[in-house]
């Protein structure tokens, strides 16, 4: 199968280059990298095109007009060709074997949660190209030489897989839709009709999920074997209105049972 990756930006070019050098790494390459940008400037789009010669970047941009991150992962969606699509942000560096892990675990009809590690700022910053392709931003050991407080989250980098396996299973944390490290089947997608675009910050990923579940897809947690560095930074997006909109209308979408946004991509156009 092919693997597309989608990956969200807005005007972080430095957190996007450290995420895109996790990608120009990986054991098993993107068969094609869409960055949905909601809107970006100029230093966003320099930054791109120096990286078009090292991935297949393709570059999915629309005016800045406030938070329309759903319009724009919508649109990344329809310019995508692969047969399996991995969903993330410019600010999650994966690990070597991201979507290696990805590509193994994937199954019929069926979405994977994968994992994230929040770090500090100081820790965000300090990470170099040469951490990346090295590795040893993922080490237990540099991360805490680097200010990465000991705590039982760590336990998602460990590499021990008969580990991983036993973490994923007993894990009582639920296998949701979330937009830094999921995974499914492009048609999956398209045939729930994508992101609800009345949707802000909060819980839109989600929803895209109780979708598919709603829709009789099945979900895996992943979540100790899919890894990636979530890097530090602020939210002035997120406002308690949005969020309480965002809640009606999950609300709604379990209520209603619904499998299919009609605020979405409408392949019938």
């Amino acid at each position: 199968m092919t693997i597309g990756v989608i990956i969200t930006t807005y005007n972080n070019p430095a957190w996007l280059e450290k995420t895109l050098w996790g990608y120009a790494c990986q054991d098993r390459p993107a068969d094609e990298i869409i960055i949905a940008d909601d809107g970006s400037g100029p230093e966003t789009e320099a930054l791109i095109k120096q990286y078009t010669d090292v991935l297949p970047i393709k570059h999915i941009w629309h005016e800045d007009k406030g938070f329309r991150k759903t319009l724009i992962l919508n649109k990344a969606l329809l310019a995508a060709e692969s047969d399996y699509i991995v969903m993330t942000d410019h600010d999650c560096i994966p690990r070597r074997d991201f979507l290696a892990v990805h590509e193994r675990m994937a199954q019929p009809n069926t979405f994977l949660s994968g994992g994230y590690f929040r770090l500090p700022m100081d820790t965000s910053k300090a990470i170099k190209r040469e951490d990346v392709e090295s590795q040893r931003a993922f080490d237990l050991s540099w991360l805490h030489s680097h200010g990465v407080k000991r705590n039982f989250k760590m336990t998602k980098l460990v590499r021990n897989a008969a580990f991983r396996r036993f973490m994923n299973a007993i894990t009582p944390t639920r296998a949701t839709w979330n937009g830094m490290n999921s995974s499914t089947w492009r048609l999956l997608i398209l045939e729930a009709g994508g992101f609800d675009e009345r949707m802000q910050y909060g819980g839109l990923d989600r929803e895209l999920g109780e979708r598919l579940v709603n829709a009789g897809i099945k979900t895996r947690q992943i979540r100790y074997s899919a890894i990636v560095l979530h890097l530090d930074h602020a939210r002035p997006y997120k406002r308690k209105d949005v969020w309480e909109r965002n809640l009606a209308i999950r609300k709604e979408t379990k209520e209603l049972k619904r499998t299919k946004t009609p605020y979405g991509i409408n392949l019938l156009k």
